[in-house]
């Protein structure tokens, strides 16, 4: 595999960051030029990423190393299949939500609106980062970061549940990821002097049982972005943030970058054989299929529609991690698939919660009777995305499941087809009744604008294009899933071959 030696990674971590400090210098006084900044930096972003995937497409690698601490601690990038799939992701959302944010944050008039995109171009400077690294020193110190920079956004609305839910928020992803991770870094180094990823792991195969074991599930405690239950109750908690943070931290940077770096250490510091030796990737698939079926019953009892997407998405991102876990083609496949067919599917609906917000200021399922029939563009862009998270063809929820179906199929582990088939029965029974209650249930609620009463319209056009626009994704992908496949065989293909 050729190595190409370019800045350009550099520069798509850079760029936002570079876009922070130009929201901070411009602030309040001039609030069209800072908005400016934030549009500007999200589209030269995702320019930069996009222009590293021709290479990638033709089996190259691009690396470019930052720092040397020692001979062996480097902050380096390396951009392969996997990184630029999530950073294409991560970025192309990003150019959406800074859309969204826009008429989010005028709408409501929200206060420190310069803060708010400040520390939003921080966290995907770090979310490219952790795509892009080379090996786990380099991912864990952009990891924390985004840990770090997304705190002042779930506690930004100042109050003293918004305080405690950010502060729950942090101890949950410092704590464990300084307990258990950082543990399992500095066990890995000083067994194997290795912590960059290969495709073939940095472990050899006279490690013992004990020792790996120990070593692997200190890793998955220590990634609770990736809201494995029991360490899951930070990701309900961070919903007391604004409607545009929920959906960074659920579809663009936080959750995802969780997933990811699961999926980077199952397939890149411990590898396929090695997992299937010991049959540590079973255990998991089990803790992982055990989160799928509860957060999904937990989520029926949800009347906050915020908390019922939140623990809908504790659910689905373990069907990631059950995907890579079975470690068979179709089920990786599957599990990388569902990266960005869970981000466009769960943006939408969090979208949609906040136009509702917007709008009504209603935050209950209860709330919602007749909705559809007062914002039609909304709620038919909520119900897109509820079939694509259920997984109905013709919508891009159904190819990632297609794929996990065949890759229980393959790795002869049925009770996997059985965890799919509940959730997504369970799916359809915490959605449905609110698509249901939407168009099929007289309306409830008008708002009023002074002496007159008016039906309740749709959200001002930076909130309800930008849902509109991921809703529709949601269909195309399932009509034009090649571009994602293709990038996806060059990862199969190099875990299953090697480097």
């Amino acid at each position: 595999m050729e190595t190409l030696i370019s800045l350009k990674p550099l520069l798509a971590v850079a760029v936002s960051t570079l876009g922070a400090l130009l929201i901070a210098i411009t602030g309040e006084k001039a609030r069209n030029l800072r908005e400016a900044w934030s549009i500007f930096t999200s589209l030269a972003k995702f320019s930069i990423v996009a222009s590293m995937l021709p290479d990638i497409l033709n089996g190259k690698v691009i690396e470019y190393t930052l720092i040397k601490i020692t001979p062996e601690l480097i902050i380096k990038f390396k951009v392969d299949g996997l990184g630029i799939f999530f950073a294409l992701t991560a970025s192309f959302l990003w150019i959406i939500t800074s859309f969204y944010s826009i008429g989010y944050m005028r709408g409501l008039n929200e206060h420190a609106q310069t803060r708010y995109f400040f520390y939003f171009a921080i966290a995907l400077s770090a979310t490219v980062g952790v795509a892009f690294s080379a090996n786990m020193f380099t991912a864990f110190v952009f990891y924390e970061i985004i840990t770090v920079s997304t705190f002042p956004l779930v506690a930004h609305k100042e109050t003293e549940e918004a305080k405690k839910g950010a502060r729950k928020y942090l101890t949950y992803l410092l704590g464990t990821s300084i307990a258990f991770q950082l543990t399992a870094i500095v066990i890995t180094y000083s067994i194997t002097g290795n912590l960059n990823f290969s495709s073939h792991g940095v472990f050899n195969k006279d490690i013992s049982y004990e020792l790996i074991t120990i070593i692997f599930f200190l890793y998955i405690a220590g990634i609770t972005k990736a809201a494995i239950m029991p360490l899951h109750s930070w990701l309900p908690a961070a919903m007391v943030a604004p409607t545009p943070v929920s959906a960074l931290l659920h579809a663009v940077a936080v959750v995802k970058a969780g997933v990811f770096m699961v999926i980077r250490v199952v397939l890149y510091i411990f590898g396929s054989e090695l997992l299937k030796t010991y049959n540590l990737g079973l255990v998991l698939a089990l803790v992982a299929s055990f989160t799928i079926i509860a957060a999904s019953v937990i989520a029926l009892r949800q009347d906050d529609l915020k908390l019922r997407l939140a623990y809908s998405t504790v659910s689905q991102l373990s069907y990631i991690v059950v995907g890579v876990a079975l470690l068979t083609p179709s089920s990786i496949t599957g599990s990388i698939m569902h990266i960005v067919t869970h981000a466009f599917g769960k943006i939408t609906l969090f979208f949609t919660a906040g136009a509702i917000y917007v709008v009504t200021h209603k935050t209950k399922v209860s709330e919602l009777d007749g909705i559809g029939r007062q914002m039609p563009f909304t709620m038919a862009s909520f119900t897109l995305a509820a079939l694509s998270m259920i997984g109905v063809p013709p919508l891009a929820g159904f190819i990632s499941k297609w794929y996990l179906i065949f890759g229980a199929l393959e790795a002869k582990q049925l009770f996997v087809l059985g965890v799919l088939a509940v959730s997504t029965i369970l799916n359809a029974c915490y959605f449905m009744p609110i698509v249901y209650a939407a168009f099929m249930k007289k309306q409830k609620y008008h708002i009023s604008f002074g002496d007159n009463k008016r039906e309740i319209r749709e959200a001002p056009i930076f909130v309800l294009f930008p849902l509109i626009l991921t809703a529709i994704a949601t269909v195309l992908m399932f009509f034009y899933p090649f571009f994602f496949l293709e990038i996806i065989k060059i990862i199969v293909f190099g875990v299953k071959g090697g480097n």
